[in-house]
Formats: C-alpha cells, sequence, structure tokens
C-alpha cells in the first residue's frame, strides 16, 4: 500500500485485503479501521456505511475485470466473443470468490451496484451485436437475463465448491446449454424464423431514418409482439 494513499484509498486497499485473506467476515469497522489507520467517523464520512465501503471496494474491482474485458478486440462472432466474456467472467468469480459473492448479492428493489450495473451494460451491447447479426432466437432482454442468471449461478455453485471437488467442466456446459437456447448455430442462409428475424430488425431499427418517431414506435410495438407474444 502506498504510503501517500489518502484515508479513502487506504480504506478500499485495506478492505480488499481482508476480503481476499477472510472474507466477508473478515471485514468490521473495527478491522478496517485498524488497518487502514482511520477512525469510524472517517470511514462513515467516506462511504454511509458499511455496505457503502464493500459496494466501493467491488466497483473498483470489477471495474479491473471489466477492463480486462474490452482491452479484448472483439472478433467477428459475436457468439464467440460472449464464450470469452462468460469464461473470463467464472474466472474472475473464482478468482475472488468474497468480492464476487458482494457484487451477486441480491437486492430485491434496491438499485443494482455500480459494479453490477456496468456488466449489466457490457454483457447488454455484447447481447445487442449478436441480434444484429441475425443470430439471437429470443429478445434481447431475455437473453441477458438467462446469461445473467445461469453465468452468476454456476460461479456461485464453483466458489461454495471445495477448490478439489470444483468440477470446471460444469461451467462449460452450463455456457453451451445457455448459448444454444438463446442463438442460431450460424448466420441465417435460409429464410430465419420470425422471431430470429423479428430480434434482428429491433437490434438495428434504430440506424434506420426512414420512419417517423410515432411509426418507428409502433414498429417496435409490433416487432415487440412477435418476439414475445404474451406482452
Amino acid at each position: 500500500m502506498d504510503v501517500e494513499d489518502g484515508p479513502r484509498e487506504r480504506i478500499l486497499a485495506t478492505t480488499a485485503e481482508l476480503l481476499a485473506q477472510g472474507g466477508r467476515q473478515a471485514v468490521s469497522t473495527r478491522a478496517v479501521g485498524a488497518a487502514a489507520g482511520v477512525q469510524a467517523p472517517t470511514l462513515y464520512r467516506l462511504f454511509g456505511d458499511m455496505q457503502g465501503l464493500l459496494d466501493a471496494v467491488a466497483a473498483e474491482g470489477f471495474a479491473a475485470y471489466l477492463k480486462s474485458k474490452t482491452d479484448r478486440e472483439p472478433t467477428a462472432d459475436p457468439v464467440e466473443d460472449l464464450r470469452a466474456g462468460w469464461d473470463l467472467h467464472v474466472g474472475f468469480g473464482l478468482a475472488n470468490p468474497a468480492l464476487y459473492l458482494i457484487m451477486s448479492e441480491p437486492r430485491p428493489g434496491a438499485v443494482p451496484p455500480p459494479a453490477a450495473a456496468a456488466g449489466e451494460r457490457f454483457l447488454g451491447a455484447l447481447v445487442h451485436r449478436i441480434a444484429e447479426a441475425g443470430r439471437l432466437r429470443v429478445g434481447e432482454e431475455r437473453a441477458s437475463h438467462l446469461i445473467q442468471a445461469t453465468g452468476r449461478g454456476t460461479t456461485v455453485t464453483l466458489i461454495s465448491l471445495p477448490e478439489d471437488r470444483r468440477d470446471l467442466e460444469l461451467s462449460t456446459l452450463a455456457r453451451e446449454a445457455v448459448i444454444a437456447a438463446i442463438t442460431t448455430d450460424t448466420p441465417p442462409v435460409t429464410p430465419p424464423e420470425p422471431v430470429t428475424a423479428a430480434v434482428a430488425l429491433r437490434a438495428v431499427l434504430p440506424k434506420s431514418a426512414a420512419l417517423s418517431g410515432r411509426e418507428r414506435s409502433l414498429m417496435e410495438e409490433w416487432l415487440d409482439r412477435i418476439i414475445d407474444p404474451s406482452r
């Protein structure tokens, strides 16, 4: 830890170290304050409460993870990029289990922590690329939710197992099951199914200037109905 770091940086670094060494139970106001050399009022002034501190630590850790994903040049095949992103996601969770569990903690009705929100935006952009390529067989929102649910569940399951009992093939099987459920095998050569065509058109519709705002809204409504008749 750099001796010239300010109190915020010292607290964040100390909390990250405590998490890595002892998990969530090792992080308390007293432990963080003693290791960082600050008093509790300083911690509360900078982060509000312990949850605010944990969210800040998770945001910093996840920012580094996202950089490793965004620094990777996208390929011409967005489905392959999804595979690579999945593997990075699971790898991050196994390398940073305590941090990952904080990021993945469900908070019904609450605003997602910054780290989780950033991850959702990244995933949404990737799923949108698959839709634009005419490879998505379900709506973008449903595809993103299925990827998130399965990816998080797989990662948390692997984290919960002792290292000598972790079956990493579980991640591969889950990944391929999700990809099979949401994508077509190859870019369509024969006329695509109506839902696949609707998803692709829905994804690229904002690029068209041929429709008025009212016409575009109506077209989006029709496409959404084809994608999900229950709406």
